[in-house]
């Protein structure tokens, strides 16, 4: 057992008092022949320890260990591990994976010894109001569902490197739309501007100028047009870090980590990680982050009295495309297809499209909004848009390019697939799109429960059967006053008419 300093310096505390060796042991807790031992040294244990410079057994890589050393030489980024794994097939008589962890320290000791010399960072001077910093991190990890449903997303985090002060909004991308709902949402709750904004190379701000990917690295990159537009309007100055160097966001992206860290044990704390709507959510994080804010509202306040006022116009979050509705009912946004009402057919339409959905305007006026694409060459197909046509053409559905998009879950798929095994195809086809037209006119979650018992039930799921199954509406008359006359309202409004005249 090891005697702590604590108690010798007790020892010899009370040794000075008394002048007895065995009553100081005591009021020390030490044994007397412990005691007798440290008064006679009259040093601390811990200036009495002795450095293990010796070996208690046989190095087991003294053999090899030169040649080990000549390819860490050549290759300093080589690991130990890898470098482990190679000596263990040239000589598999002399070593075991037992020996892994020994080997990685050899290997960190020549390191320190003999190796390369390693990058140094330098800590930074932060100056009030000067620099922002915004960068995208997944919250994946956190595993939040909104109603029982995974809810997958990013968010665009954004602090003050002064005052650690921080905002941001959840999104969905790493695109240009993101980077301005974030940036945005940061400046409304800040009230004030940066003098700057750094980010890392991420395409929503930047691309790589120069069209050899070898040398990606090397190349310069530049800030893209919308990114600097953006920047200028708010008169923000555009900064970015060097490629693959993400120490020079140093702030950002600790506190990436920081502020998923608070959010899980607020989650903890909450005891749930479900929330009824996405609007919850978001009122979630904000309440984490003001809570974080309030202690870092001192330095705070000395960058908003070196800040400019946030005086100027906010950009529309969205970008507008035209596109003509095509034969087949649907519209091309951003090299994505999207169905329509039928309606719209061979009419010209504008599309705003935001970070997570897309409004569609016919003359100035609003369509629909439909769930936005990530990607390119995608397709979402609301079948309330082509069942009409579809129960008027039902040959055309069956190689139907977008017919996937036809079954909203899995119980229409089996009710489709069990039609198909116990009808021929065009008696499915109409069946099951009879099935889909009553989803349409009445709710689609009620025509799935009823699939859903159905299939527990081992029914075929014909469409009579299915409507008759299907609830109806009870329509309830207004109940009215009876009207009641009264005469004397008639002869006030002639009294008055004598007046006036």
């Amino acid at each position: 057992m090891i005697t702590p300093d604590r108690k010798v310096r007790k020892l010899m505390e009370e040794y000075q008092k008394t002048g007895k060796l065995c009553k100081a042991a005591l009021r020390a807790d030490l044994d007397q022949k412990t005691a007798r031992k440290y008064l006679k040294a009259g040093k601390l244990p811990s200036q009495m320890k002795v450095e293990h410079t010796w070996r208690t057994r046989p190095d087991p890589f003294s053999t090899y260990w030169p040649e080990a050393a000549r390819m860490l030489t050549d290759a300093p980024e080589l690991e130990a591990k890898i470098l482990f794994e190679w000596l263990c097939e040239c000589h598999p008589d002399d070593y075991h994976e037992g020996q892994l962890r020994t080997f990685q320290r050899r290997v960190r000791e020549w390191r320190a010894l003999s190796g390369p010399p390693k990058e140094v960072y330098f800590p930074q001077e932060h100056h009030p109001g000067e620099k922002m910093e915004t960068d995208f991190t997944w919250m994946n990890k956190l595993m939040i569902t909104i109603c029982g449903e995974p809810f997958p997303h990013l968010f665009c985090h954004s602090v003050l490197t002064y005052s650690n002060w921080e905002w941001g909004a959840v999104c969905h991308s790493e695109s240009m739309l993101a980077l301005k709902k974030g940036i945005q949402a940061t400046l409304i709750r800040l009230g004030h501007i940066p003098d700057q904004n750094w980010t890392d190379h991420s395409t929503a701000a930047t691309h790589v100028i120069g069209q050899d990917e070898e040398n990606t690295e090397s190349k310069k990159r530049g800030f893209n047009r919308k990114y600097l537009d953006f920047m200028e309007h708010f008169g923000i100055t555009p900064r970015t870090i060097q490629v693959n160097k993400p120490n020079e966001n140093g702030d950002i992206e600790s506190s990436n980590g920081a502020f998923k860290r608070r959010v899980k044990q607020y989650l903890l704390l909450r005891g749930s990680r479900d929330f009824n709507s996405e609007e919850d959510y978001f009122a979630f994080l904000e309440w984490v982050m003001d809570k974080a804010n309030y202690l870092r509202r001192k330095r705070l306040s000395e960058e908003l009295a070196v800040m400019r006022v946030l005086d100027v116009k906010l950009l529309p979050e969205y970008t507008t495309e035209e596109a003509r509705v095509t034969s087949w009912s649907t519209v091309q946004v951003s090299r994505n297809t999207y169905s329509v009402p039928s309606r719209l057919k061979g009419e010209k339409v504008k599309a705003r499209i935001y970070e997570n959905h897309v409004d569609l305007y016919y003359h100035g006026v609003h369509q629909l909004s439909m769930p936005r694409l990530l990607g390119k060459a995608k397709h979402s197909i609301n079948y309330r848009h082509v069942i009409e046509s579809l129960l008027r053409k039902p040959g055309a559905f069956r190689n139907y390019k977008y017919r996937q998009d036809l079954f909203p879950t899995e119980e229409f798929r089996w009710a489709y697939d069990e039609l198909s095994e116990t009808c021929t195809g065009r008696i499915a086809d109409i069946e099951y799109l009879r099935i889909l037209k009553l989803a349409a006119k009445t709710m689609e979650c009620q025509v799935q429960n009823i699939l859903g018992k159905l299939k527990l039930s081992g029914i075929v799921p014909r469409w009579d059967m299915v409507e008759k199954l299907s609830p109806s509406p009870r329509l309830e008359l207004p109940k009215l006053r009876p009207l009641k006359v009264d005469l004397s309202d008639y002869d006030y409004l002639l009294e008055r008419k004598e007046v006036a005249v």
